[in-house]
């Protein structure tokens, strides 16, 4: 039988034994226990949100270069930006649900999927209207005023303010995502209309050409872009503060029982492994074989984010994070913890950690190869389909026979019920 994850109980039992193990002065090793882990998986959280910051400024600064003298070279360089800014900011994922004001925030820059028709233009395959979103197609860039809830509201001016308070989830409905990554990725990218064949979205940069206007209303688009360039950066800065000395999502943490710190780390390595990643963001795009479930769907960006993903879920349990710059951030693990009561468990998790990242990496190296993760989830793709059920069944596996007591962990109906995802 396959030993557990180590549950909350578990971890605080090792942790008599972890001092005595690290905490010896001739060993000058950090103390490692629930306190100096906790404190350790706040530093990294400041780490991982400070460089998606500094990945969010080239960004903002790349759109800025672009939208100033709109060019093919320009719009890739700004894409690019994109794509790189991805990579520090999915290493913070792990703490969104154990973490509620995280949780709280993270729909302003990482909310998916969108129902697009409510920020430009859509191709008439997408439909002209749904019976789920009145602002399926309202095109807030082609219109400059719209109605939400039956009442005209003014969209003149498309500023980081009209983004966030006005149209971000307009209606009380999730699927309106005006800001964050998936707004400005559509907007770089445009949709991605090749199905599950090759090809990724397509957008001419003349369509933020003003003299030279491709799809209409090129003004409009580029204040929509560069308003949600600016509001990435703002939404980016309050989360590093929040987890600054005194900040509100450290001082959650550190006043609260260490205790309580353990099982929020298990909660955001157990639910982004399972529901949100095994399942909502892999199994259900697999069982339809639908393009548009695919995280980071106009850029075929999505092996990346899923890599991301689990490399940040491994670094909350070995308590460590590589920096943009080099530098690393590590101290006191739950990995050292584990160690000191169950070496051998420890080792299973450090297993089944990098056995994740290795099925990741079997996707990115299908992609290297020239299969977008579409393609991939392609019905009849059966090599393909079997890659990302490797990975699925590798997230699942670090949770499969974790009892965690009374820690909740999110779940999906792709895999707890199958049947649903079809109805």
């Amino acid at each position: 039988m396959p030993r557990a994850i180590p549950t909350t109980s578990m971890l605080m039992a090792a942790s008599a034994t972890a001092l005595i193990a690290f905490s010896a002065p001739a060993r000058a090793q950090t103390e490692v226990n629930p306190s100096t882990i906790v404190s350790n998986y706040a530093d990294i959280a400041l780490a991982g949100y400070s460089d998606s910051l500094t990945a969010a400024e080239a960004l903002e600064t790349a759109v800025a270069g672009f939208l100033a003298a709109p060019s093919q070279e320009g719009l890739d360089a700004a894409k690019s930006a994109w794509l790189a800014a991805r990579v520090p900011y999915q290493q913070t994922e792990a703490y969104r649900f154990g973490n509620p004001i995280v949780d709280d925030w993270e729909g302003r820059v990482n909310a998916w999927p969108l129902d697009e028709g409510l920020i430009d233009y859509v191709d008439p395959s997408y439909g002209m209207e749904s019976d789920e979103n009145t602002l399926y197609t309202a095109n807030v860039i082609a219109n400059p005023s719209i109605e939400i809830n039956g009442e005209t509201v003014d969209a003149s001016e498309i500023t980081p303010e009209f983004l966030s308070s006005t149209l971000q989830e307009a209606g009380d409905i999730e699927a309106n995502v005006a800001t964050g990554y998936h707004a400005i990725e559509f907007l770089l990218w445009g949709q991605d209309l090749n199905g599950t064949g090759p090809g990724a979205g397509n957008r001419p940069w003349t369509d933020y050409d003003t003299s030279n206007c491709t799809n209409g209303h090129c003004d409009r688009r580029a204040q929509y872009l560069a308003s949600a360039a600016t509001l990435l950066v703002s939404d980016l800065k309050e989360m590093v503060a929040d987890w600054q000395a005194n900040g509100a999502a450290r001082k959650a943490l550190t006043d609260a029982e260490p205790k309580a710190g353990l099982a929020a780390m298990l909660t955001g390595m157990g639910s982004l492994s399972y529901g949100e990643m095994a399942g909502q963001r892999m199994k259900v795009g697999l069982l339809l074989h639908d393009p548009e479930e695919e995280h980071d769907c106009f850029s075929d960006n999505t092996h990346q984010s899923h890599y991301f993903d689990a490399v940040g879920i491994r670094n909350v349990y070995l308590g460590s994070y590589r920096r943009l710059d080099g530098g690393k951030v590590e101290g006191a693990s739950l990995s050292q913890l584990v160690a000191a009561k169950d070496p051998a468990l420890d080792k299973e998790m450090r297993e089944k950690l990098d056995a994740s990242v290795a099925r990741m990496q079997d996707i990115r190296d299908r992609v290297a190869a020239g299969e977008a993760y579409d393609q991939l989830i392609g019905e009849g793709n059966e090599a393909g389909n079997a890659t990302v059920q490797a990975a699925i069944d590798a997230l699942i596996d670090l949770i499969a026979s974790l009892d965690l007591g009374n820690i909740e962990l999110e779940g999906s109906d792709s895999l707890d019920n199958p049947d649903a995802v079809f109805k």
